[in-house]
């Protein structure tokens, strides 16, 4: 999976927006025939192919399937527009408020239905994340990748380091890590969204998964000094970090922990991409600490990716039909066997063919109270890329005026949230 995936939604609509809207909006093959016409952002070489080895696996029955695959980022940056036209009546996307935001303009289609057959396989923290504003479900859960302190095991035995539980814990082997020639913590924000990570878990070990989930709503104020706590914190652990972050992909982050320059990594599962081969069997991970004893590490970032339904397909039947079998763990599995970095949303799933890192991460996610879906999905798509990019970049580069900050993040949000 090329993390281009991760890439939050930019504005203009460009040549890959049009032809995202002319692909589905043009396309009448199918109507009245038991055709079902599938919109995909897996685009990247290796999602593309493992989506191909799923839909394979539906046709081998008989049922037809025409797949509609455009650039990912393109399929973000237009996908307002797109639902509002003709769209393919499955269509890929993300869990939470990314989903209830259409699902409030009434642009997706209700699945409430579906989800008393197959609801049964999925937890209460993915049918929160699937569900709209009025209490139905408007997605269905396909997999997920936690995010996580990730380490190399070799290297921590070597040392004699040991997972820290609280932050305390934390900024000790930090220390340690330093007086041993390592940079604690690889990190990176080029591409403007990585950062987003550390920020929620922040939050959400300080102030509360309920308290992240209304702030990312705008019902929260940027200027309560929650918010002034959560970055007093960052700041104190940015010496921990490897400095010029905003001039570095994710990868290159994750290469300075492969090659054992740096002791520990904040971010997704998709960290493994990094790791060839056997190399993979030496990476694991911590939740991120606890520190505030209230919340303690009830919550996880896991974004989930899954299908919506088109508001008003062109074959409504065919589409419930192939969702119940994109909802089914046989169908999941088929999938992560070409991707290994995600586990599989249903709870049903064998999950016997896991790696180490897979069970962890199913582990992980199983056990959480709360599951977040990462501050660009949690939140308007306009707010975090007009907002949220550049405010996490300044912090970065200039961390000591926080006021001055939260003020600006602040005045723009009213701006955004209002209109």
């Amino acid at each position: 999976m090329n993390f281009s995936r991760r890439t939050v939604l930019g504005g203009a609509l460009g040549l890959g927006g049009a032809a995202l809207l002319s692909a589905c909006g043009d396309d009448s093959e199918g109507s009245g025939s038991s055709e079902v016409t599938f919109g995909s952002n897996y685009s990247d070489s290796v999602p593309k192919s493992a989506m191909e080895a799923v839909l394979n696996g539906y046709r081998s029955s008989g049922k037809t399937v025409k797949v509609n695959t455009v650039d990912h980022n393109s399929f973000q940056e237009n996908i307002n527009r797109y639902l509002q036209g003709n769209p393919d009546d499955v269509i890929t996307w993300f869990a939470g408020y990314r989903m209830q935001f259409f699902a409030k303009q009434g642009l997706v289609g209700d699945l409430s239905d579906l989800w008393k057959e197959v609801g049964g396989d999925f937890s209460n923290a993915l049918r929160a994340a699937s569900t709209g504003e009025d209490g139905k479900q408007y997605f269905l859960p396909f997999y997920n990748y936690p995010w996580g302190v990730f380490y190399r095991k070799s290297l921590w035995q070597q040392k004699g380091y040991t997972e820290p539980r609280n932050l305390d814990a934390f900024k000790a082997l930090c220390e340690q890590m330093k007086k041993d020639g390592l940079t604690p913590i690889a990190f990176a924000d080029k591409d403007g969204w990585p950062a987003m990570g550390t920020f929620d878990y922040l939050n959400m070990r300080i102030n509360g998964y309920q308290f992240h989930v209304d702030l990312m709503a705008g019902k929260e104020a940027w200027t309560d000094n929650k918010l002034k706590g959560v970055f007093d914190t960052w700041r104190g652990l940015l010496p921990y970090h490897q400095p010029g972050a905003n001039g570095r992909t994710w990868q290159e982050a994750a290469q300075s922990l492969l090659n054992r320059q740096s002791g520990m990594y904040v971010g997704g599962t998709f960290v493994g991409e990094q790791f060839p081969g056997a190399e993979l069997d030496d990476l694991d991970f911590f939740a991120f600490p606890e520190i505030n004893p209230q919340f303690g590490r009830d919550s996880v970032e896991a974004p989930i990716d899954g299908f919506m339904l088109a508001a008003k397909p062109k074959n409504r039947s065919g589409a419930l039909d192939l969702l119940k079998y994109l909802a089914s763990g046989p169908a999941e599995l088929a999938y992560l066997k070409s991707n290994p970095t995600n586990i599989a949303a249903n709870g049903k799933a064998d999950t016997g063919g896991y790696n180490a890192l897979q069970k962890k991460s199913q582990q992980l996610v199983s056990s959480a109270k709360h599951i977040s879906q990462f501050l660009d999905r949690d939140t308007r798509p306009d707010f975090a890329s007009q907002v949220m990019i550049g405010a996490l970049q300044t912090f970065i580069n200039k961390p000591d005026d926080v006021d001055g900050l939260l003020k600006s993040i602040e005045a723009q949000k009213k701006t955004i949230f209002t209109s």
